[in-house]
């Protein structure tokens, strides 16, 4: 059979001619019949304007609701989507949401061991606050989230003790325990109390907390607060707050105010975090025995070969009182009961 036999049948099929095919130079072109061209491609029209900027608007809305409040760019399309655009609704759908899913978060983590955590202390004008909130892991605790939930609770503190309308003839000091310091309101740029901001942060962050305990001291004039945290961690964002796990409050009555009390007061910390004195005791108690867990009756920590009341009384200063935080102290002792 000849090989051109399909090529004829098909251009028969066709009705065209495969001339010059079956011998002889090779035909320059195909004889197919041409056609109509097919019709151009329709070009597509580029819509600038409305369409455009809303776009651009709505990234724009997505960064700036995302700089303000920290929720993930998943979450803040989902406010904005929700609230039609408005960043204010939209921040607030945000932390409904929030307080919803860190409230379940929390009832789920609820009964987790929390022995990590910092000690907060805060101190403005004639008052000191000392606060301690816990977590699981010293990773949570290095996280700036956790630490602004430090600030929050020592901010509310000190709201508290300012707001204490008492006239002052010698020092007050108080103390909060973890159900009392959970109901404090959280401040005036927030909402809600405290329980509610650590809800928040439980579900930011993804473990159990609590907000265990608080003291605050209010002086009157003649009075000191010395104050020490171990390994004290600064934020710029923080301000002055003072972040570390032991801290210490000392009370001193003096007369004058002398530029050296800032040294005195810090020295007195360092020594009631590193001795864990029990009560202050005083000058008269002779060292030894049950005055070692008198303040003034221990050995001075920065020089043994003295008594920390020796130290004191050349300096024109009286020990009246101390506060000293352990982060996680008791815990251990409540987990071998």
């Amino acid at each position: 059979m000849s090989l051109l036999r399909p090529w004829r049948l098909f251009a028969a099929a066709r009705g065209c001619s495969l001339r010059g095919l079956g011998s002889g130079p090779a035909p320059s072109s195909w004889d197919f019949p041409a056609g109509p061209p097919p019709p151009p491609p329709r070009p597509r029209p580029f819509h600038a304007g409305p369409g455009l900027w809303s776009s651009a608007s709505s990234k724009d809305a997505l960064v700036k609701l995302r700089r303000r409040t920290g929720y993930s760019f998943v979450n803040c399309k989902k406010a904005l989507e929700a609230c039609g655009g408005d960043l204010k609704q939209a921040e607030s759908w945000l932390h409904k949401q929030a307080q919803k899913e860190g409230w379940s978060r929390a009832a789920k983590l609820h009964g987790r061991k929390t022995k990590e955590g910092l000690i907060g202390l805060l101190q403005d004008g004639n008052a000191t606050v000392l606060v301690e909130v816990n977590c699981e892991t010293d990773f949570v605790s290095r996280n700036i989230k956790f630490q602004q939930l430090v600030q929050q609770v020592a901010l509310g503190t000190l709201l508290h003790c300012q707001n204490l309308k008492d006239q002052l003839s010698t020092y007050s000091k108080g103390f909060l325990n973890s159900s009392e310091l959970s109901e404090l309101p959280a401040g005036p740029d927030k909402e809600g109390c405290l329980k509610d901001q650590l809800a928040l942060a439980i579900g930011k962050l993804g473990e159990n907390m609590t907000l265990k305990r608080a003291a605050w001291v209010k002086v009157p004039a003649g009075f000191y607060v010395g104050s020490y945290v171990h390994g004290a961690m600064h934020s710029p964002s923080l301000h002055n707050l003072e972040l570390g796990k032991y801290g210490a409050l000392v009370v001193c009555e003096t007369s004058e105010r002398k530029a050296s009390l800032e040294d005195l007061g810090r020295r007195l910390g360092q020594h009631v975090v590193g001795m864990a004195p029990l009560s202050v005791g005083s000058l008269d108690d002779e060292p030894g025995g049950e005055a070692e867990t008198k303040m003034l009756s221990q050995p001075y920590l920065l020089d043994p070969s003295i008594t920390l009341g020796q130290y004191v009384q050349p300096q024109g200063v009286s020990v009246v009182d101390f506060v000293r935080f352990e982060c996680g102290e008791g815990e251990e002792a409540a987990e071998t009961e």
